[in-house]
C-alpha cells in the first residue's frame, strides 16, 4: 500500500471514530458545562458528566486536535466555534443533530448484512422500522424532531431566496414535522394561508410552534397519514425530506395521493438533494447512504425524479438549486 493510499485510509477510519467521539460529548452535554470564553479542567467536567476523568480527556484531546474544543492548559478545555455550536442555548444548535446520531449509530453494524441481503439496516437492529420506532418513543421522537432543525436549519431561508411562492394562495406542507419552514413561510409571504399536515405523534409539538409564532389564524393543522390520504384545499404540495425516506414504491403511493387532491393548476413542490451523475463529489450521496441505513430510503437523480413523478401522474418542470444542499423540484399535474 503507498503512502498515500495508508494516509487516506487512516483518514476515513479515523473519521468514524471522531463521529462518535462528537456524538458522546454532545449527549453528555460537556460544552454546556464550559462557560463561554472562560476554560474548565477536565476533572470538573467529568464530575459534572458522571463519567470517567481519564477517558473524558482523552476524547477532549482528540476533538481538540480537529480543532472541536481547545486545550488552553494541561487537561484544562475552553470552547471553540465549532465547540459552541454543541452547547444547547446557542443560535443554531447541532447538539440535538448529535444526539439524534448518537442513537441510531448501532445501525451501521448490520451494513454487511444489509449489503448482503437488502434489508434496511436500522430495522434489523432495532427491530422496526425507523418511523416505527419513533411513534413509539416519544423522547427519541422529540430529539430526531429537533436533530432534523440542526442538520437542516439553514434550508429554509435558502429555499425562500429561490424560489418565489407568489401566486400561491394556501401552500400544504406534507409532513411538516415542527412547523419550522411552515412559519418561515407564513412570515415572509403574510397573504398566504397554510396547510401543515403530519402524524399524530408529530401535531402536537408542531401545534405548539405555530401558535408560539402567532400564526395559528393562517395554518389549519391536520393529522393524518399520507400513505392513506392527503388532505385537498392547496394550491400547491410540498415535501421536504420526505420522498427521499421511502423507496420508489412507497413515493409514487405518496404522490399520487397528493395528485389525488391537487388541483390542476397546482404546484408539487419537493425539496430534497439532486444525486450528481458519476463520480461527482455531492453530500446528496453521503445523505444518500444515510437513507440506505436508517429509513430504507434513497436521494434521486433528475432522471429518478422524472421518472417518479411520471409514475404518479406529474410532469417535472424545472429545479431550482438552492445556496443550501437542497434543491426545489416543480412538478405539475398531467
Amino acid at each position: 500500500m503507498s503512502n498515500l493510499a495508508n494516509q487516506r485510509f487512516l483518514e476515513i477510519t479515523m473519521g468514524g471514530h471522531l463521529c462518535f467521539a462528537a456524538c458522546a460529548v454532545a449527549e453528555l452535554g460537556v460544552a454546556d458545562s464550559i462557560p463561554r470564553g472562560s476554560s474548565r479542567p477536565v476533572a470538573e467536567l467529568a464530575a459534572e458528566a458522571s463519567c470517567d476523568p481519564g477517558f473524558l480527556y482523552r476524547t477532549l484531546r482528540l476533538l481538540a486536535s480537529y480543532e472541536i474544543f481547545q486545550e488552553t492548559a494541561p487537561r484544562t478545555f475552553a470552547l471553540t466555534p465549532v465547540a459552541e455550536s454543541m452547547r444547547s442555548d446557542a443560535k443554531d444548535s447541532i447538539r440535538a443533530g448529535l444526539r439524534m446520531v448518537h442513537r441510531i449509530l448501532k445501525s451501521q453494524q448490520g451494513l454487511e448484512e444489509g449489503l448482503r441481503t437488502g434489508e434496511t439496516p436500522f430495522t434489523k437492529a432495532f427491530g422496526q422500522p425507523l418511523f416505527g420506532y419513533l411513534s413509539s418513543h416519544p423522547d427519541d421522537a422529540a430529539i430526531f424532531d429537533a436533530g432534523m432543525g440542526s442538520f437542516h436549519g439553514p434550508e429554509a431561508a435558502a429555499m425562500l431566496a429561490a424560489y418565489d411562492l407568489s401566486g400561491i394562495g394556501t401552500l400544504a406542507d406534507i409532513g411538516g414535522g415542527s412547523g419550522s419552514l411552515m412559519i418561515a413561510i407564513l412570515t415572509k409571504y403574510p397573504n398566504l394561508k397554510g396547510l401543515l399536515f403530519d402524524l399524530g405523534h408529530v401535531i402536537g409539538r408542531s401545534r405548539g410552534n405555530i401558535q408560539a409564532a402567532g400564526l395559528a389564524d393562517r395554518c389549519r393543522i391536520v393529522e393524518g397519514d399520507f400513505f392513506a390520504a392527503i388532505p385537498s384545499g392547496a394550491d400547491a404540495y410540498l415535501m421536504r425530506h420526505i420522498i427521499h425516506d421511502w423507496n420508489d414504491e412507497q413515493s409514487v403511493t405518496i404522490l399520487r395521493n397528493c395528485r389525488r387532491v391537487i388541483p390542476a393548476s397546482g404546484r408539487l413542490l419537493i425539496a430534497e438533494t439532486v444525486v450528481p451523475p458519476a463520480n461527482e463529489r455531492s453530500f446528496a450521496k453521503d445523505f444518500d447512504f444515510l437513507m440506505m441505513l436508517y429509513p430504507g430510503g434513497m436521494e434521486r437523480t433528475v432522471d429518478e425524479y422524472r421518472a417518479l413523478f411520471q409514475a404518479a401522474g406529474f410532469e417535472l418542470r424545472g429545479i431550482t438549486p438552492t445556496t443550501s444542499l437542497v434543491s426545489v423540484i416543480e412538478g405539475r399535474p398531467v
